[in-house]
């Protein structure tokens, strides 16, 4: 999957003149593809939303794929129409720059693990004044680790960035980083290759939004039926995984999806959600308002985004049309 630039040469437009204004009705039939923005490396933990773009593709609406530097840089894309759908949950960016964009579909809760190098730090107060590294800015990962820095009374000297929990598995390995947060697989990669060294630290039970899929509002009413196709798939999706997990596997060489996957992640598909499902991080339906007032609160209580008051306009985040009548 690559990202596509369109450049308009002089010699291109003297093409384009030159079609018969007979055929436009024609070309106009085939609808643009649907773009989706990521912002980090598609992986194991990627599979259920690649298969139900297979799956939206199979039933006439196109999708694409591109990847992008950073979420960050992703959710730019999308609100400059440089893009369709984005990948993440960023509540605080649409707080902070009323950006014309809303989540639509709920994808996966927060299940995720901090973990330490014990040769090095034991505790949360080991962590006092010391740097830890997350997904990216504005991650379900960093509101995690902020809400703990609170709760545990202690202030980090730094947070760092490294898309990707089998990343920054990788960094801890690696010795070149001694505090993270990390994915269930990335979790059992550590305790596989490193019996031991590896400490997970204690969290409280936490209810909050892993990664939604947002759109444009110009794009949820321009695309709504297509949008419409898309949704199905993923609220079907997620039912058959939650039924059988471990048919994932077969998902994957069925549509011929991370063909550069390497073996070791290739081998640990099934049990990744396997976990997944018994952990409740694939949530299905989609997504309601309980939901985002939940994500609310615990983004407000790790210092993301103001506390949400009762009378909290949920609209302004979500846009459940698609959801609602996919349920129905």
């Amino acid at each position: 999957m690559k990202i596509t630039r369109r450049l308009f040469t002089g010699a291109m437009a003297s093409v384009a003149m030159a079609v018969s204004f007979s055929a436009l009705p024609a070309l106009a039939q085939d609808p643009a593809p649907i773009r989706v923005a990521m912002g980090d490396i598609a992986s194991v933990e990627s599979l259920g939303l690649l298969v139900a773009m297979e799956r939206t593709k199979e039933r006439g609406v196109p999708m694409e794929l591109t990847f992008f530097n950073s979420e960050d840089v992703a959710t730019q894309a999308v609100v400059g129409g440089q893009a369709d759908i984005g990948v993440g949950a960023p509540y605080a960016f649409i707080q902070n720059s009323n950006a014309p964009i809303r989540m639509f579909y709920r994808m996966t809760t927060l299940l995720f693990f901090p973990v330490v190098n014990s040769e090095v730090y034991t505790s949360w107060d080991d962590l006092d004044g010391q740097e830890v590294t997350v997904h990216s800015r504005g991650s379900g990962t960093e509101a995690l680790m902020r809400l703990m820095e609170d709760l545990q009374g202690i202030t980090f000297s730094n947070i760092s960035y490294v898309p990707g929990a089998e990343v920054r598995a990788g960094a801890l390995l690696q010795g070149t980083i001694n505090a993270s947060i990390v994915d269930a697989a990335s979790m059992r990669l550590l305790e596989t290759e490193a019996p031991g060294k590896f400490v997970q630290l204690p969290v409280e039970g936490v209810n909050a939004t892993d990664e939604a899929l947002y759109a444009n509002v110009n794009f949820l009413e321009t695309r709504s039926d297509d949008l419409a196709v898309f949704v199905e798939e993923l609220i079907g999706t997620w039912q058959e995984i939650s039924d059988n997990p471990e048919q994932v596997a077969e998902w994957r060489e069925q549509y011929d999806l991370l063909p550069d996957l390497p073996a070791q992640a290739t081998d640990d598909i099934a049990a990744f959600y396997v976990e997944a499902v018994e952990g409740g991080v694939l949530p299905l339906g989609g997504g309601t308002p309980e939901d985002a007032i939940d994500d609310l609160e615990f983004l407000a209580a790790a210092g993301q985004v103001e506390e949400p008051g009762d009378d909290v306009d949920v609209s302004m985040y979500w846009d459940f049309t698609a959801v609602d009548a996919a349920r129905q």
